[in-house]
């Protein structure tokens, strides 16, 4: 083994796998930006004494935090259109914004935006969906965090492409561009079975089946879309796209609110993984994800934000409360959903509905260091007689104080080192003289 980096040491270390484990006093072991090993403390200063050491004693360490699904640039419309049903907020507001404002510059704004409150937050890896992709992964280069890049795909013309061809076109041209990049991953993200029909839904299985790429995809958001597609195609959404052989383990379907027993044992049997927003689906009333039927029957669920446009916060630390707690009030049990599980769901889950689960989503020796520290003792988090519960049940986004991706650090202190929040708060106050200007 080579020489390590660096040692960061913390009261606990939470890696994930295996489930529930803390480690007390122990050390991560960095070097190039992996992770080598994980110690007891003093055995890590004794077999490294010539690396850097990082001390966290009041901190637990904790694998970066994965947002499964959002739409980055939409911060910009954080709180444009509230307490809307779905699609009025999108076709009366949302749309016809997007349509007159949307471009280069307003998604590079926006995902800037998004990344310095993901980062404050823990966020190390984030599953984007939007349009102009290739100025978000730039964004996300020079904001040091990591991505999958979602080549969106969508019927009707945008300022970004004229038809699905040119989507699917642009969209792989991105993809090969960086290709070798190891902070940026690519998903097919046709927007969903309501905006894109049967020709690009085929064309997007046979290349994600040729490319070995994830399909990201809205899927079961309301009612409203289960009715429509039975009244268009004869089927439930996800019944058409079984036909068009887009499930797999590949397959991410976002929201998946409106669920039969069928369709839960289709998902476990496919592999395919669903991303869990409970804010969005209870801010838009589109209604609950059964999550401990989904979990019971073996299928991967991840935590996603979905945008700010509709949550209205990319708080993935929230988002893992709720996703606990929403599902024992679903499901009538107070035993479904434990700490642990909404951990993993808000990390390890995430990095496998990916494909990244080989690379991120837990602390284990081999992965890159993407790490976040949360310190645990303050009022809010006492007495600590359990670091996972009081991570999911107690603490909050606003005590994650660093955090590193491929052992970089892009928050010290609660200090941004790699984007300029006053920079990103003018610009954003810019963008809301405009968008107020609408009418």
């Amino acid at each position: 083994m080579s020489d390590a980096d660096r040692l960061l040491s913390a009261r606990w270390i939470i890696p994930v796998e295996p489930d529930g484990l803390v480690l007390e006093d122990h050390a991560l072991v960095l070097c190039d930006g992996r992770i080598a090993a994980i110690l007891p403390r003093d055995e890590a200063r004794a077999r490294h004494p010539a690396a850097r050491e990082e001390a966290f004693p009041q901190h637990a360490l904790i694998p970066g935090l994965v947002n499964a699904h959002t739409h980055a640039a939409m911060s910009l419309l954080r709180g444009i259109a509230d307490d809307r049903p779905l699609m009025e907020w999108l076709t009366d507001h949302i749309w016809p914004l997007e349509q007159r404002w949307m471009s280069e510059c307003f998604v590079r704004d926006g995902s800037d935006l998004a990344m310095a409150e993901m980062i404050r937050g823990g966020v190390t890896c984030f599953n984007d969906m939007y349009f102009f992709p290739e100025v978000t992964a730039q964004q996300t280069l020079r904001a040091g965090m990591r991505a999958v890049i979602g080549m969106i795909v969508i019927d009707f013309p945008s300022v970004w492409a004229s038809c699905p061809e040119e989507y699917l076109d642009k969209g792989l041209a991105l993809r090969d561009e960086w290709l070798h990049d190891p902070r940026l991953a690519f998903a097919f993200a046709p927007h969903a079975p309501y905006t894109v029909s049967d020709e690009p839904l085929l064309r997007i299985a046979t290349l994600a089946a040729e490319l070995d790429l994830p399909i990201h995809m809205h899927v079961h958001e309301t009612a409203q879309e289960i009715e429509q597609s039975r009244q268009q195609y004869g089927l439930r959404p996800l019944n058409r796209l079984k036909q068009l052989e887009l499930l797999g383990p590949g397959f991410l379907a976002v929201h998946m609110t409106q669920l039969t027993d069928e369709e839960i044992a289709l998902m476990a049997a496919t592999g395919a993984s669903v991303a869990h927003c409970p804010e969005s689906n209870l801010k838009l009333a589109s209604g609950f994800c059964p999550v401990a039927r989904l979990v019971q029957a073996g299928v991967n669920v991840a935590i996603g934000t979905d945008g700010a446009a509709s949550n209205n916060d990319l708080d993935v630390m929230g988002e893992m409360r709720m996703s606990a707690l929403l599902a024992k009030a679903v499901a009538g049990d107070a035993s479904t959903i434990p700490a642990p599980t909404a951990l993993r769901m808000a990390t390890l889950n995430g990095a496998r509905a990916l494909g990244l689960d080989a690379d991120i989503g837990s602390l284990e020796a081999g992965k890159w260091a993407d790490v976040a520290a949360i310190r645990l003792d303050g009022i809010e988090t006492q007495p600590l007689f359990n670091p996972i519960s009081d991570l999911v049940y107690a603490a909050s986004r606003h005590q994650v104080t660093d955090v590193w991706v491929g052992g970089r650090r892009l928050l010290e202190n609660r200090q941004l080192t790699t984007l300029d929040t006053d920079d990103i708060g003018r610009k954003a106050t810019a963008w809301r003289s405009k968008l107020q200007a609408r009418a």
